[in-house]
């Protein structure tokens, strides 16, 4: 909408704060959906929803392989000693 009606105004700013109040919601949280929407249309610089959506999942599984990693270090590890032990006797 607030693409839509952006000439009706004098300003970005102006059309954010009426028609937040229209839509029930603050100015702020609008501009930032119209600052995410811009982003996603390519009008401003960032990275897009999608970007973003994978950067997350992309982290996450980051984390959960170094976890694994460091179980099977420990693991490895572990068993490595138990042979050692198991030898000496």
């Amino acid at each position: 909408m607030v693409f839509e009606h952006a000439g009706e105004y004098d300003s970005q700013w102006s059309a954010i704060v009426s028609i937040a109040g229209k839509i029930g919601c603050s100015p702020e949280t609008l501009r930032r959906w119209v600052r995410r929407a811009e982003v996603d249309t390519g009008l401003r610089e960032g990275l897009t929803s999608a970007d973003r959506s994978r950067m997350k999942e992309l982290e996450r599984e980051n984390r959960e392989l170094r976890r694994a990693n460091e179980i099977l270090r420990k693991a490895s590890a572990y068993f490595a000693q138990a042979e050692l032990d198991r030898r000496r006797r």
